[in-house]
């Protein structure tokens, strides 16, 4: 894995949501993130070049995952898990498989046009939306939804690194988050998170 390409999760707000998740492991009634903000409103440019708000997706459970297409390899790789298990989940439990909208948002708006960000998610999923904006709006994202990057300096010939945090969040159908996806334990784990949470 090409460490430069995310960021660890060290910032005190994600240090402090673990920390949530680890204390409410004892009791799971409750959704790790359960209480936590993070979230809110927002509208970006979807990759059909309409425009995209949280609340279209209002009264549905959402993923989403912040990184970009040109990723070497953390991107891919997660993306990957978090739809492969979101799939076998769909297959498993049709009904609730199709409340679920997986969202990605793209934090290298320079590069991820609308059309980048389409083939990139048909990739991985049908049903995936790709998101940007301005550098101003992604911003205002992140910091709302506990999301760090960084735009590393372009090499000689132009190319260029984004550090990132790299989490697959769930969110319920009122915006309100309820649990990371284990992205890093393979779909076999997403799809069994999937599976305590989304009833």
């Amino acid at each position: 894995m090409n460490r430069r390409t995310m960021i660890r999760n060290h910032t005190p707000l994600l240090a402090a949501l673990l920390a949530l998740a680890a204390c409410q492991q004892s009791a799971p009634a409750q959704p790790p993130l359960a209480g936590a903000a993070i979230g809110e409103e927002f509208t970006l440019t979807g990759e059909t070049g309409e425009d995209v708000s949280w609340s279209d997706f209002d009264g549905q459970y959402r993923t989403l995952y912040f990184g970009y297409t040109y990723c070497p390899d953390v991107c891919p790789v997660d993306t990957q898990r978090a739809m492969a298990g979101l799939k076998a989940f769909e297959q498993a439990n049709p009904e609730l498989g199709a409340q679920i909208q997986p969202l990605f948002i793209s934090v290298d708006p320079a590069r991820d046009t609308p059309e980048v960000l389409a083939e990139f998610t048909d990739s991985f999923h049908p049903r995936l939306i790709g998101m940007t904006g301005t550098k101003a709006q992604i911003d205002t994202v992140t910091d709302a939804f506990a999301a760090t990057y960084s735009i590393e300096e372009a090499n000689e010939a132009g190319g260029y690194l984004v550090g990132h945090t790299n989490i697959t969040y769930l969110f319920g159908p009122d915006g309100e988050p309820l649990a990371m996806l284990p992205t890093d334990e393979g779909p076999e784990a997403v799809a069994a998170e999937l599976e305590k949470w989304v009833r």
